[in-house]
């Protein structure tokens, strides 16, 4: 195995040292947006390597650019945000939330706002989008029975987390799935596996916290069965192995249809409704970012692949570890490092995902095992980040609602973040379901 070199990974430096200082000097990890560390840092790139020509770096990039497995994630992207915008439209997020809301068991108000943030965020692969819904229900709840707030805003964070884990639109599973060259279906099996005990146990936990005080939520929860079935039919054309692309497609399709029909789109609204506002929010214009920094991304590894800097990783790695289970620990650490830096959790597993397929591949490591572990490690921290988005919302939404809370009250009471990451740990130390990856028959 080739030795590398430790200064091709200074791109990678670079955005970090651009991001994280900035964060710091402005007191806000999104002070200078993530496209524009990863553009100097593609920069970078291009100065390294001065015996290599302009041209021969420009045609590397674009090769890791336009990789397939890259332009395949982009245009799953376009296609989830395109879904997001018309279901949003036709009245399919409205109808999931009061859904939920309305078949919420009375007695176990805590720990059912776990369970139906968890519904929903898988229903939506949207975390932030399911924690703004939510957020202001739990303080409701707060208020009214004496439970503290940090614990019902952290039961919905809790929640936001498992369902955004697993979505099958949510652009974390995306970005695993499609770095990993796997399947939806067997990452969503392997990463449910992992993940249950986490959930049943925070279950447990909530309703120990909070059993002898019954809270019922009162109001009328209008809602349309069938503005919902276009998540149904994604989550459910998924999980059966139908290709992604053709089951997002089919969701934009038939949330048009519905819109149309009840009135919620209008003709001349199709389009636009696709697209996304004039904002930067909601349908496609909501993917610009990420698909964006993917492609950036692939340029800068395509660069630092090239200069030695994945063989560095791997060969630093192979020093140290001997066995699959220290490979998994590995990529474990990598995905947690880099969420941690970059505070979003897709971005995390874009940069991370190329280098943990090599050593997947170095270490016979699955596909399916290694896109769940990059998924929830990133969730998991992600879950946790006093800087990360989810809490900042969090911590916003509550206090807006009427009870002051900052990120750092809400810590404590996490328990779905933490417990995943350390079921996912007693599943790559005890070996549970690890099975060594199918070789293909040779022709």
């Amino acid at each position: 195995m080739k030795q590398g070199k430790l200064s091709a990974l200074l791109p990678v430096f670079v955005f970090l040292i651009v991001f994280i200082g900035s964060g710091i000097i402005f007191q806000d990890f999104y002070a200078v947006p993530a496209v524009v560390g990863f553009l100097i840092a593609l920069i970078v790139a291009f100065l390294q390597n001065p015996k290599k020509s302009f041209s021969d770096k420009l045609n590397i990039a674009a090769k890791g650019m336009g990789n397939q497995n890259v332009m395949i994630m982009c245009l799953v992207f376009i296609l989830a945000g395109a879904f997001s915008g018309t279901v949003q439209a036709s009245g399919g997020v409205e109808s999931v939330v009061n859904f939920a809301l309305s078949i919420m068991p009375p007695g176990v108000a805590v720990a059912g706002l776990f369970v139906i943030a968890s519904f929903i965020s898988l229903s939506m692969g949207t975390s932030v989008g399911t924690i703004a819904a939510l957020v202001p229900i739990a303080v409701g709840i707060s208020l009214k029975t004496g439970f503290p707030g940090a614990l019902c805003v952290g039961a919905v964070v809790s929640g936001a987390m498992f369902g955004d884990n697993l979505s099958m639109i949510s652009d974390t599973t995306i970005a695993a799935t499609r770095t990993q060259g796997c399947a939806m279906k067997d990452k969503f099996k392997e990463n449910f596996k992992i993940v249950l005990p986490a959930a049943i146990i925070t279950l447990v936990i909530l309703i120990m916290l909070t059993i002898g005080k019954p809270y019922e939520i009162s109001g009328i929860f209008e809602y349309d069965f069938v503005k919902i079935i276009p998540y149904l039919a994604v989550l459910v054309g998924a999980l059966v192995g139908l290709n992604v692309v053709l089951v997002l497609v089919s969701g934009i399709v038939l949330s048009l249809v519905i819109g149309l029909f009840s009135g919620a789109i209008l003709p001349q609204q199709i389009f636009s409704v696709i697209a996304g506002g004039p904002d930067g929010t909601g349908g496609i214009v909501g993917m610009y970012d990420i698909t964006v920094i993917s492609i950036l991304v692939a340029g800068i590894i395509g660069l630092v692949k090239e200069n030695g800097g994945i063989d560095f990783i791997l060969h630093s790695i192979r020093r140290v570890v001997k066995t699959k289970k220290g490979a998994q620990l590995g990529i474990a650490a990598l995905s947690s490092m880099v969420d941690v830096a970059t505070a979003n959790n897709t971005v995390a597993i874009v940069i991370a995902g190329p280098i943990a397929k090599d050593i997947a591949d170095e270490f016979n490591i699955e596909p399916k095992r290694t896109a769940s572990l990059l998924d929830i490690f990133t969730s998991a921290w992600q879950g946790i980040l006093p800087y990360g988005a989810q809490l900042l919302y969090a911590a916003a939404g509550a206090t807006a609602a009427g009870l002051a809370l900052t990120p750092m009250d809400i810590i404590p009471f996490l328990f779905y973040p933490v417990l995943m990451g350390v079921s996912a740990l007693i599943w790559i130390l005890t070996g549970i379901g690890d099975k060594p990856r199918k070789k293909k028959k040779e022709q």
